[in-house]
């Protein structure tokens, strides 16, 4: 199964990919795409000599040429499966349609709550924090033409502590995803999960 990373900041969520990939045969990240050539992400996988991309609207004003050019990447490295990981922008018609049920997306927090336009990072855990959640955790989900919409094919529970902050219910939250996305991996390619 060959992979695609989407990223925009550090690259954590990458690194635990690439390295739950190590545990399954035949399996692997072959591309890491980025809208900021200044991500961390890109580092990652130059490190581990992954194929590494920055396309944004500074490269390529057009949105058709961006996503004509994330289209050929896909085809070229001959993706089976997308992760978007931190990811920032949405993602064009014709990929959502060609890779139909092959996308997932991590959302820091349990959907359909807390999800939609500008609801990602900081922004997801002030919101959980603010309406007195006991739970947050992690959603991952398919990909549709909506913000945080598509079908939800796993979640999990983390506890929002009395005196939880923003940034410490960020923190274990993400220490969380990082091995939730590994369980995730395996359920997708022992066919738990299944691809459209």
């Amino acid at each position: 199964m060959n992979i695609a990373v989407f990223a925009s900041h550090n690259g954590s969520d990458l690194q635990a990919i690439i390295d739950g990939c190590k545990g399954f045969m035949n399996t692997s990240v072959l591309a890491v795409i980025s809208n900021n050539r200044d991500a961390f992400a890109l580092e990652r996988a130059r490190k581990h000599n992954i194929n590494s991309y920055h396309i944004s609207e500074k490269i390529l004003p057009d949105p058709n040429d961006i996503n004509n050019e994330i289209m050929r990447i896909l085809e070229i490295n001959k993706i089976d499966v997308i992760f978007l990981a931190g990811y920032l922008k949405k993602l064009g018609q014709p990929i959502i349609q060609k890779y139909k049920g092959r996308i997932f997306n991590i959302h820091p927090a349990l959907l359909p709550k807390f999800g939609g336009k500008g609801m990602y990072g900081i922004n997801v855990h002030k919101a959980v924090i603010e309406a007195g959640e006991i739970y947050s955790g992690i959603t991952v989900h398919r990909v549709d033409e909506e913000y945080d919409n598509g079908e939800i094919v796993a979640q999990t529970k983390v506890d929002v502590l009395n005196n939880d902050t923003a940034d410490s219910l960020a923190d274990r939250i993400l220490e969380k995803e990082h091995t939730f996305l590994v369980e995730i991996l395996s359920d997708i390619i022992n066919g738990k999960i299944k691809l459209e």
